[in-house]
């Protein structure tokens, strides 16, 4: 499931991070990098809340920041919000995230 391609990329406002998110699972859990079929990779994600109310999305965001140590309000959906495949961004400095979170990539996806 891992690829050497980033899930990530610089955005103005900070970093945008590409998910696939996995609602009503038994855990809360990032189970890595996968590669899609058009070829662009995303981080997969699942969470045990269900799909209504934003309750999933907000699960996604509790728990990437917990991972990352950022602040859930730094974190938000910018695309996908009813979908399973979200655009986030992070927002703040661009060169500080993404070296952020190639860090904790390299550390094996926390």
């Amino acid at each position: 499931m891992t690829t050497n391609r980033k899930p990530f990329k610089r955005h103005k406002n900070g970093v945008m991070i590409f998910v696939r998110l996995r609602p009503c699972a038994s855990a809360n859990r990032i189970d890595g990098i996968q590669k899609l079929p058009d070829g662009s990779v995303c981080l997969v994600v699942r969470v045990t809340a269900a799909p209504e109310k934003g309750r999933a999305n907000q699960a996604l965001v509790k728990l990437l920041a917990k991972a990352w140590g950022v602040s859930q309000s730094s974190l938000s959906i910018v695309a996908g919000a009813k979908e399973r495949t979200k655009t986030l961004l992070l927002e703040g400095d661009a060169a500080t995230g993404m070296l952020m979170l190639r860090r904790w990539q390299a550390e094996g996806l926390g």
